[in-house]
């Protein structure tokens, strides 16, 4: 069988993070909806996706091929009923449709295929719109800790540790480093991935999981429910928010019922609010509708797509969404939505260069001992050109 995933209408919901990459390369949990699917089906899955995108994520074509919808997360009811299709079959939800089996990957349309699929009732865990990776995350990481963990071993937690709760609701992966914090599972499950650490003074409340290579930093307080993705380094106080990998908020400040996307970096202090003054409803602004759109949340923060930046004492208003590649400093609130490429904060902004932004992506890059691949830069000169109508800055 040739699994396939693909990117369906919630893909313009999801912007900016779906920018640069497919709606299933998104962490939801521990792992991304891609990683999820690959464990559970025990095989390599490939990606149905904007034709920009290709390049770094490139379909493959097959005989028998199932196509999976990649904004939702695998369970063993899904699991069961995908078993079960035959050729030219496929189930569906309401609007979304859920699988398709063909031989005809050529001529999927999932559009089309939604009116023939049959109509199931299951309840399953689904990335529709940017704040659901945080509104969903709690069950999210206790599915993927289940998933990971069910019948393995953790690796010993050190003494120099207070656990509050269930201590075998802590799971250490090789090469993770805990050391003097202090966690409580009474919450949650606390996972903490292959080669991570977290530092002396740390205060955990799961449910939570440091992915591989990341790092907590001294005296880092962590409300659950919170990812961490790979090669991040956290500190300060995080509340119910997602940082998807590669990205850093070193110093104090406050993150919360956030989602930060790969390459970012807050500089020191940098806080968001998650809560208006009047405790009404947060709006959020909408790229597939253009205008701010009621998410119907009381806590909401910070949307920051991939490769954007914050200078130090950054202030971020509740429900702030900033593009891809965005540079942003100065005094006083910025606005609530940050184009791509914009370089500047609440006094005035200008365009910032692509290749000026891709030099500084380099230098990042170059700190994890890697660079900007030929397709990634091709991705990132696509999205400059097709936000350049947000960025009529005055």
């Amino acid at each position: 069988m040739n699994y396939i995933l693909f990117d369906d209408y919630s893909r313009y919901n999801l912007l900016p993070f779906t920018y640069t990459k497919p709606v299933c390369e998104l962490r939801s949990g521990i792992l991304t909806i891609r990683e999820k699917w690959e464990h559970e089906l025990r095989a390599e899955a490939s990606f149905l996706t904007q034709d920009y995108l290709a390049a770094k994520f490139p379909l493959k074509n097959g005989a028998d091929s199932l196509l999976i919808n990649g904004k939702i997360a695998p369970d063993a009811t899904l699991l069961a009923m995908l078993k079960d299709l035959g050729m030219n079959e496929g189930i569906r939800k309401g609007n979304d449709l859920i699988a398709w089996r063909t031989a005809q990957v050529d001529a999927f349309d999932a559009e089309a295929m939604l009116a023939k699929a049959k109509e199931v009732d299951v309840e399953y865990i689904s990335m529709k719109d940017p704040w659901n990776f945080f509104s969903k995350n709690d069950a999210a990481i206790r599915q993927d800790f289940e998933r990971l963990t069910n019948s393995r071993q953790s690796q010993p937690l050190s003494p120099s540790n207070t656990v509050i709760g269930d201590a075998s609701l802590v799971f250490l992966e090789e090469g993770a480093i805990v050391e003097a914090a202090i966690i409580n599972t009474k919450t949650g499950p606390v996972y903490i991935g292959r080669d991570a650490e977290v530092m002396e003074g740390c205060v955990i409340r799961g449910p939570f999981c440091l992915c591989e290579h990341g790092v907590l930093k001294l005296g880092t307080k962590i409300y659950g429910a919170t990812t961490i993705g790979p090669h991040s380094k956290v500190g300060g106080e995080v509340n119910n928010s997602v940082v998807m990998g590669y990205s850093n908020k070193a110093h104090d400040g406050f993150l919360g019922n956030s989602v930060i996307g790969e390459w970012c970096n807050l500089g020191a202090d940098t806080n968001n609010s998650n809560l208006k003054n009047n405790y009404g409803h947060v709006k959020l602004y909408s790229y597939k509708k253009d205008q701010m759109i009621d998410t119907g949340l009381q806590f909401c923060g910070l949307m920051m797509g991939d490769h954007s930046k914050c200078g130090i004492n950054t202030m971020f208003n509740t429900g702030t969404v900033v593009g891809v590649g965005a540079n942003v400093f100065g005094a006083g609130f910025p606005p609530t939505h940050i184009p791509s490429f914009a370089w500047g904060g609440a006094e005035s902004m200008e365009e910032y260069k692509i290749d000026k932004m891709l030099e500084t992506a380099n230098r990042v890059y170059a700190r994890r001992g890697t660079q900007v691949s030929e397709a990634e830069e091709a991705i990132l000169r696509t999205v400059f050109t097709n936000t350049a109508r947000y960025r009529n800055f005055q």
